[in-house]
């Protein structure tokens, strides 16, 4: 009976021991956890070097993003895509935008591939909460949405920008609806204020529950157009143009925001563990002619104020070389493989990508390889839909520049880029071209195959296809759209399922409530508005899916014009128009919502 005792005595004892070693071992868990840094991405939009007083802007006052300097490694020569969808996939991935796919802003080219990996998706799986607030733009729907590449927690709005065509009908900057997780919501205040306040909420509550993060913070400002409240434009007004005071002051309320960051970081115990990130997406735009820190080039150009850009990181507790400058030629693609090292991550079998992890720059140690690499700038512009051009980029080398295959430029000697020396340094422009050649010849086999839009997925139904995505020239702009422009193409899509499909061909959205011939009112919110929508003199709808065509009369009071279609699986295309009686088509259906029966 005694032995009986001592033995379940001893079983109490060892399961004891065995929970509190559980217990003990699951806490260090959670104290590793806790140890790995966090990670915040700042990234604004339209935001050129030069739109900075501590980079030397005579008018614009930055005294946070001047602070957030003066604390950071700043990477001198850092280079993105001249334009704001390529920036964000090779954000996202690392790889160039023409080896990821999204390398043209609308026009159906601005999603990333299937199967490559993405930075949510890589910093999910090892167990760190992920969240975008702010502008996706890589796609609206399944599988290319934030919520489809690894983000848990997304916060975002469609298309380009706010108020664009494919955004929720008449946003306007201020008590806007946005996508909470896929469902609009609605949110007061200005959307600058929006992306800070909630992402600081969703930062607080990791902190709480001591969960790593990754925090994705794409504004849409400074992008136009140019609305924000008065009291941040009103420094500004009479110094420069009414329009770039309004940019300078979109720019003021970020920099107000960085501030309200800043303290929330300190209260939480967030700010020494947290990697910090600013950055902007390419060249300046409305700022450029106060100031362009002496660069040639523009969002868009190929020159240095097109792609140099910002780099702005801090980690205080993650032992790396003291806040300075550091000149080495660095890219976009850096970012993710660098995060990766310094969060110590591993990527999926098979990662690969086509940046280089700067940890050991960032902490001090020789990094040689850096001194001879040579990097590609390029990206699609609309008029090169159907796939970019061969030699329209910049191959860069040191303080060489070789625009467009041709001009040469050294920007050590001639930073505003004034004189094509390329006659004078064959050697040089030889080397620079042969580089290029070899990075095409890998480019170029897949770089115009489109990617499609997935219809009847049980992940996204029904599928509002927008103007914006034409494999074409794109209707992307509300004005355009309200003016009723006469422009149209097809959509790229793949068919999952078989079975009936429904093709609500809409003039207005689902939202504005209007008829295919009706006009619509002007809107005008708190910071600016939107002219009355034009009425067109459309009388037929027509749809053109895989054999399936057909065109219905449009009725004075209807809303949308409804084709049923049986679709096999597989890849197609979708073409639509709307017609005046006389059969002329008036322009493309902006809006098709796509539902499988």
């Amino acid at each position: 009976m005694i032995a009986v005792m001592n033995r379940c005595v001893y079983r109490r004892m060892f399961a004891r021991v065995a929970l509190i070693t559980l217990l003990g071992f699951l806490a260090g868990l959670a104290n590793a956890a806790a140890k790995r840094p966090n990670v915040i991405i700042l990234l604004t939009d339209d935001q050129g070097y030069g739109d900075l007083s501590c980079h030397g802007n005579p008018v614009l006052k930055t005294p946070n993003l001047d602070r957030l300097h003066d604390e950071s490694i700043r990477l001198l020569d850092f280079h993105v895509t001249p334009m704001c969808t390529p920036t964000r996939g090779q954000i996202m991935t690392g790889r160039s935008c023409l080896s990821n796919g999204a390398y043209v802003v609308c026009s159906g080219r601005s999603f990333i591939r299937e199967g490559i990996p993405t930075m949510p998706e890589i910093f999910a799986a090892a167990g760190y909460r992920t969240g975008i607030f702010g502008k996706w733009h890589l796609g609206d729907y399944y599988p290319y949405r934030p919520q489809d590449r690894g983000f848990q927690e997304v916060l975002t709005f469609s298309g380009w920008g706010v108020g664009c065509a494919q955004d929720y009908w008449n946003n306007a900057y201020q008590d806007c609806r946005f996508l909470h997780n896929g469902k609009a919501q609605f949110y007061p205040g200005y959307c600058t204020d929006v992306w800070f306040a909630e992402a600081m909420k969703w930062m607080k509550a990791r902190a709480a529950s001591g969960e790593p993060f990754l925090c994705y913070l794409p504004t849409n400002t400074p992008h136009g157009p140019n609305w924000v409240p008065e009291k941040y434009s009103k420094p500004y007004a009479g110094k420069v143009p009414p329009g770039v005071a309004r940019f300078f002051g979109m720019i003021a309320n970020i920099d107000e925001n960085l501030a309200r960051l800043e303290t929330m970081l300190a209260e939480s115990g967030l700010r020494e563990n947290t990697i910090l990130i600013y950055m902007t997406d390419n060249g300046g735009t409305a700022g450029v002619k106060t100031f362009n820190a002496g660069m040639r080039g523009r969002k868009t150009e190929y020159y240095e104020g097109g792609h140099r850009v910002p780099f702005f990181l801090r980690w205080p507790a993650g032992s790396l070389r003291p806040a300075g400058e550091v000149p080495d030629l660095t890219q976009v693609q850096d970012l993710l493989p660098t995060l990766m090292d310094l969060c110590e991550i591993k990527g999926p079998a098979g990662f690969s990508c086509d940046g280089t992890s700067l940890a050991p720059l960032l902490r001090g140690q020789p990094q040689p390889g850096l001194k001879d690499r040579m990097l590609v700038v390029q990206y699609g512009i609309w008029e090169e839909w159907e796939g970019p051009v061969k030699w329209n980029s910049t191959v860069l080398w040191n303080k060489w520049r070789l625009v467009k295959g041709e001009e040469l430029y050294d920007i050590a000697a001639d930073p505003a880029q004034a004189s094509n020396i390329a006659a004078l340094n064959p050697d040089v422009v030889t080397s620079l071209r042969k580089h290029y050649e070899t990075w095409w010849s890998a480019i170029e086999p897949s770089v115009r195959e489109f990617i499609p839009i997935h219809l009847g997925s049980k992940h996204e139904d029904p599928v509002c296809l927008g103007s914006q995505d034409w494999a074409g020239y794109n209707t992307s702009n509300t004005p355009d759209i309200r003016a009723g422009v006469n422009r149209n193409g097809p959509w790229h899509v793949l068919v999952e399922r078989a079975g009936e499909y429904e093709f609500a061909l809409r003039r207005w959205p689902v939202e504005a409530d209007a008829a295919i011939t009706a006009s619509v009112p002007a809107y005008q919110g708190a910071l600016g508005g939107y002219a009355e929508g034009k009425a067109l003199p459309i009388a037929k709808a027509r749809l053109r899916v895989g054999d399936f065509d057909a065109t219905k009369t449009v009725g004075a009071e209807d809303k949308a014009a409804v084709f049923t279609v049986k679709m096999p699986a597989g890849r197609t295309l979708v073409h639509t128009s709307f017609q005046d009686a006389t059969g002329k088509e008036l322009c493309g259906a902006y809006y098709v919502y796509v539902h499988r029966k």
